[in-house]
Formats: C-alpha cells, sequence, structure tokens
C-alpha cells in the first residue's frame, strides 16, 4: 500500500497525503528556483526530515531509560550546492536537547550516537555533509 499520494496543482506547487492519517502538506518551489516560496521546497522537506528523525529516534532511546526530551529543539540549515546538478550540499543541524534528568557522560554519548544513526541521516547520499552539533540543558 503506498504511504503518499502528491498531486500537483499547478504554478510548481503540489499537495501531499499521508494516506494512513489523511493529514495533508502542500510544498512549493524555492524563490531561488522559480518558486514562490509560500511553502516548504521538497528539499526543505529533507531537511525538516533529518532534524525531526534525530530527535524522534533520541526520543524513543530515552524513553526505553525514562528519559523524557520534552522541549527539546532542532534547528536544520539547508546549504544547495553552488554549482550543477542543483542538489543539497550540506545540513547544518543544532540539537538543543533538554531532559527531565542529569544525564551521565554514557547516556549523551549513546543519545548522541542514535542522531548520527537516524534513518533519514543513514538514508542521505554520502556526499550530503551533515555537521552536527548539541547543546545539553
Amino acid at each position: 500500500m503506498p504511504t503518499v499520494k502528491t498531486v500537483y496543482l499547478g504554478e510548481l506547487r503540489t499537495e501531499s497525503i499521508h494516506l494512513q492519517s489523511n493529514n495533508t502538506l502542500i510544498t512549493d518551489a524555492p524563490t531561488d528556483n522559480m518558486g514562490k516560496g509560500e511553502a516548504f521546497s521538497p528539499t526543505d522537506l529533507v531537511a525538516t526530515a533529518t532534524g525531526s528523525c534525530m530527535l524522534t529516534t533520541m526520543a524513543i532511546v530515552a524513553q526505553r531509560d525514562h528519559i523524557e526530551l520534552a522541549g527539546s529543539t532542532v534547528e536544520v540549515t539547508k546549504i544547495m550546492s553552488p554549482t550543477p546538478p542543483r542538489r543539497i550540499a550540506r545540513l547544518e543541524i543544532q540539537l538543543s536537547m533538554k531532559t527531565n534528568v542529569v544525564l551521565t557522560p554514557e547516556q549523551v554519548k549513546k543519545l548522541e550516537h542514535t542522531a548520527h544513526k537516524c534513518p533519514v541521516s543513514l538514508s542521505l547520499h554520502p556526499e550530503v555533509e551533515q555537521v552536527i552539533t548539541f547543546a545539553w540543558a
């Protein structure tokens, strides 16, 4: 069964439907590539998916150890290649982590390793540079 159905709406815009939940998402081409930039671009979604995946997988591992990461955030800066072909060249990922307990160095290492090994991050082409930093509160 398909996961997502996407319809081209015209004017460089699509609408995607997550078939299990029926949630929708609009994409728009970015302003630097003939679009209006009024919604996420497809490459913005790659950046978003990477950060979201890191937080989610870290939260799964943390939950197993009775650690709560609510309030943690991730900011992702997407940098496109300056030369053809057009592609994501670099993702700068800054995770600001909040916890309900004081973590041991081993717990921090485990959670950071989890972020580096999230499924989206591992799915990106090796030429996409991923610069990941953590700030623990």
